[in-house]
């Protein structure tokens, strides 16, 4: 018996040296992918980037793995308890390694010759996602082994807990189990049900096989197996789980969910972060708040929605999608077929069309159920023949649709679906803070998703008339005044810049004459402008239109200058208005303003150039004080980027007032029906209809729409900026000053107010009948004109000339 114990103990210490040796021979050969106790407290989640706007409304997402990270204190403890039923009861009790587990997991592979089960803990499958790779080897299992013994020591249970949390992998691009809750229910997991949580619970096995959206029925036998296992364990009572095993599958495919549409904003975001960052900027966490304004942006959104859709159906129906379905022949699965085959656009359906009568239509949509589309639904689409010109408006169903068409259908809220078509005309939007350069809103076209070419800041048009108050405004600061008077009469220009003799017309060929500037520029009399532009000369121009951010090789150096001939971008032009709305100070557009980093840490604050008018610089004490710009300011002494004025303050108020008569007289008169006072503005139509422009302000916010076709083809016939442009223009502003005071442009108070002759521009002669009010700066006062009145015994007349008289002299005091 001694000796039997003997070699029982030998064997056993024999073994107990193997298994060291073993252990010890297995450490040395991985303990180089061990990491460092500072490796496993430094550990970092790759977090995409997010984009918000300055409220705090998502716009995008950028980055492979979906995660949102959370810490332990904000982990529902039902979804606590359901990661233990299901991954590793023992977790609380384990030192990392579970060995009942791994013994099971040893034995099944001895007796069944197959791997079944990994006998994995929580810790271990921590180990593994954040320091491993997942091949199927004894290396790496051992590897896990020792790194999760090691973090057991180094870690709390709640720091493994929560790095398991934010780190597995759950399908649908989704790391961690905040971001699972956002792509399968849309949620925040603090707003899931016991449901919910436990079937996202059950996804880290297998998140492809348990998918609830793939795989529903495997998911909801994992689900109600988990919640088995709660209940036996005391985790939730009999009635929690009954309600949660009878609740249905909600799961759906919500992927990245952004709270507004802004796809071209979240693309400059990027491209511009990307050159600094690189491919850091997609997993390091950063979160970046721009300047847009989220109600701003939908009314952006919506106006250049709504104005696209408007020019497109005016100009007819370009007919049914190419596909069509042989209703006879075709059985009802490729019917189907062919509707899904054809792309998703915006929440629009495409539709087959089953049968017609007089003034309805029978449809089949994509998602299978059946409409039936009114007249008033499909009554618009007079056939295109060209831009310029449509056939005659439909009578019946029949003349717009055939059964076997497919269509596609846009939703509407009265008629339930109307026939719509692929718009191929383009709009884009851009909207500034005038004191400081911000972006508001910011629509670069029709449809990112469809094409993601940004016409704001990469398309180069030409603005046409859009151009001319930047012309006047060189006029006026060179001593013209509103009053001047120009010839508008037809005029050959012999030009050396230019190919040929130039003879410029007016739109629609009419000429008016002797014309006072502030008529030109409302009815947009290009000869005023060009003989203007031949006055002033045009290399003086080209230099003054520094002032507003131009650069003078991007701009013609001929006459055509005057008619808006350059090739300029809608945020070029944008920043040159925004000159006249904020008093006449440059300011530089910016839509990044600041970018933190995972821990809160600010990367980068923007400080753009601002006005303000009442600041003074300090006096200078010492070099460091220059260098920091330090301004007194109305909240106090702080150091400000002050934007420069570069337009005489007088200039800009006097261009301002002659722009808010283009809305209140001319060619932007729509815009009257926003009932403010305050806005001005101007349109532009190029040659032949190919570019169309509305921009306009008001003493904060200015914005400009542009409007044409990719490939420059003309808009139309009667397609002008004021047709297609401000339209839209009307709409966002309606909402975008919503709510607002007026905002004037400061009127200096040097400036004065004389009577003039409105046919001549000159001071008007006492009691003239028709003389108006003009604004004048005071060096250019029309001269005073007396009018010789033959003796007369009317008491009457002699008085309305004294009183004229009186008026006259009371406004020469002023000089």
């Amino acid at each position: 018996m001694a000796k039997t114990f003997k070699i029982l103990f030998f064997l056993g210490l024999f073994g107990a040296l193997c298994a060291v040796g073993i252990t010890y021979a297995i450490y040395y050969n991985v303990k180089d992918r061990i990491p460092t106790v500072d490796e496993l407290k430094a550990i970092e989640l790759r977090i995409p980037l997010r984009i918000y706007t300055a409220d705090d409304q998502l716009i995008g997402e950028f980055g492979e793995q979906r995660r949102s990270p959370i810490n332990y204190a904000e982990i529902p403890t039902n979804l606590e308890h359901a990661i233990l039923a299901a991954e590793d009861t023992n977790f609380y009790h384990h030192p990392g390694v579970d060995i009942l587990g791994l013994g099971r997991a040893v034995m099944q592979l001895i007796t069944t010759g197959q791997k079944q089960g990994g006998g994995s803990t929580i810790t271990m499958q921590v180990a593994r996602n954040y320091f491993l790779s997942f091949e199927q080897t004894y290396t790496r299992k051992f590897t896990e082994i020792f790194i999760a013994l090691k973090m057991e020591r180094e870690l709390t249970k709640h720091e493994i807990l929560e790095l398991y949390v934010n780190k597995i992998y759950l399908g649908n691009r989704a790391y961690g189990f905040e971001a699972a809750a956002q792509v399968y229910y849309g949620k925040n997991l603090n707003e899931l049900n016991l449901a919910q949580l436990a079937m996202i619970a059950g996804l880290p096995k297998a998140p492809s096989r348990f998918n609830p959206i793939v795989n529903p029925s495997r998911a909801l036998i994992r689900r109600n197996w988990i919640l088995q296992r709660m209940l036996s364990l005391g985790m939730i009572d009999k009635d929690a789980y009954q309600e949660a095993v009878e609740a249905p599958i909600t799961a759906k495919n919500h992927g990245v969910m952004p709270d507004i549409e802004a796809g071209y904003i979240a693309e400059m975001v990027r491209a511009e972060l990307y050159s600094t960052f690189g491919d850091d900027l997609y997993s390091t966490g950063m979160t970046v708040y721009t300047t847009i304004d989220s109600t701003r942006q939908k009314a952006a959104n919506s106006a250049i929605f709504n104005g696209v859709l408007s020019y497109d159906t005016r100009h007819g129906y370009r007919g049914s999608i190419d596909t069509r379905v042989d209703l006879v022949e075709a059985p009802l699965e490729e019917q189907e077929k062919a509707l899904q085959d054809i792309e998703r656009f915006y929440n629009w359906q495409t539709a087959l069309v089953i049968s017609t009568d007089n003034k309805t239509a029978d449809v089949r949509l994509a998602d299978g159920k059946r409409a039936t589309l009114a007249w008033d639904a499909i009554k618009w689409a007079k056939p295109y023949i060209n831009e310029d010109s449509q056939g005659p408006a439909p009578t019946t169903v029949a003349d717009v649709l055939v059964p076997g068409d497919i269509v596609r259908l846009r939703p509407d809220a009265q008629l339930g679906w109307i026939l719509a078509q692929k718009p191929t005309v383009q709009s884009a939007l851009i909207s500034l803070n005038s004191k400081d350069g911000a972006i508001q809103a910011l629509v670069g076209g029709f449809n990112f998703y469809e094409n993601k070419f940004n016409r704001i800041t990469q398309s180069k048009r030409q603005p046409g008339s859009n151009f001319k108050p930047f012309i006047y405004a060189s006029a006026l600061d060179r001593g013209y005044t509103a009053a001047s008077i120009i010839n508008d009469a037809p005029v050959v220009f012999n030009d050396s810049n230019l190919a040929s003799a130039w003879r410029p017309t007016n739109d629609g060929g009419k000429f008016y004459g002797p014309t006072r500037l502030r008529q030109a520029l409302y009815r947009s009399q290009n000869i005023v402008s060009v003989r203007l532009l031949d006055e002033l000369g045009v290399r003086p121009t080209l230099n003054f239109l520094r002032r507003f951010g131009f650069d003078p090789n991007e701009l013609p150096h001929n006459l055509s200058l005057s008619l808006g001939s350059a090739n300029l971008s809608p945020l070029q032009i944008a920043t040159g208005y925004a000159v006249f709305s904020n008093g006449g100070y440059q300011v530089q557009p910016y839509l990044i303003d600041r970018v933190i980093d995972r821990n809160n840490e600010t990367l980068f604050q923007a400080s753009p150039v601002t006005v303000c008018k009442t600041c003074t610089m300090l006096e200078k004490t010492n070099d460091d004080e220059q260098q920091m710009g330090l301004f007194s300011t109305p909240e106090g002494i702080k150091s400000l980027p002050v934007a420069p004025q570069v337009l005489d303050p007088e200039v800009n108020y006097i261009t301002y007032d002659m722009m808010r008569d283009v809305i209140k007289y001319g060619t932007g008169r729509r815009a009257r029906v926003l009932q403010r006072d305050d806005i001005a503005g101007k349109t532009g139509t190029t040659n032949d209809g190919r570019d169309a422009w509305f921009s306009g302000f008001n003493g904060e916010l200015v914005t400009s729409v542009w409007s044409g076709f990719d490939n420059s083809s003309p808009l139309g016939r009667g397609e002008w900026g004021g047709s297609v442009s401000l339209p839209p223009w009307i709409d966002y502003m309606r909402e975008a000053l919503k709510g607002t005071e007026p905002s004037y442009v400061a009127k200096p108070s040097s400036l004065v107010t004389v009577r003039i002759d409105p046919n001549t521009g000159e001071r008007a002669l006492p009691g003239q009948s028709n003389a108006i009010f003009e604004i004048f700066r005071r060096d250019h006062v029309p001269a005073q004109r007396e009018l010789d009145l033959p003796q007369s015994n009317n008491s009457s007349n002699d008085n309305e000339a004294q009183e004229e008289k009186r008026e006259n002299n009371v406004l020469e005091n002023l000089f």
